[in-house]
């Protein structure tokens, strides 16, 4: 691993652990009276702790399950791209060489029209009927 993954790595761990402290730290501490924390206070800290420290271990593992998948369809979407890229190009050199070959093709024809049903729903209430 290179020096600036390791960087980016260690920002992360810090980044998480100073949320962590703080979010733990707001919760749980009531009482400055004391250099120690008490018991209360102690025992907060240890769930809050835990509870961050599981629900993150969770979010990896789910991380790690889905993002091969998140890769693997990357790579197909800019294959594919590539190949759409591949096949414009090609065509577009087809079509700037076969300068003779002119085909025609019909114009369009506009699409019929049906007439609409009249119908006299508009006049009607429902008491009438």
């Amino acid at each position: 691993m290179d020096q600036d993954q390791q960087l980016r790595n260690l920002r992360d761990f810090l980044l998480v652990y100073n949320r962590m402290t703080e979010i733990c730290f707001q919760r749980c501490s009531s009482n400055f009276n004391y250099r120690n924390l008490t018991m209360d206070e102690e025992r907060c800290v240890d769930r809050c702790a835990g509870k961050l420290i599981r629900s993150n271990h969770r979010l990896m593992a789910t991380y790690v399950q889905l993002m091969p998948r998140l890769v693997q369809r990357r790579m197909e979407e800019m294959e594919s791209k590539a190949a759409a890229n591949r096949a414009a190009e090609a065509a577009g050199s087809l079509a700037s060489t076969s300068e003779t070959s002119v085909s025609t093709i019909p114009p369009p024809q506009e699409p019929l029209l049906l007439p609409q049903p009249v119908t006299d729903d508009i006049h009607t209430s429902p008491t009438e009927t």
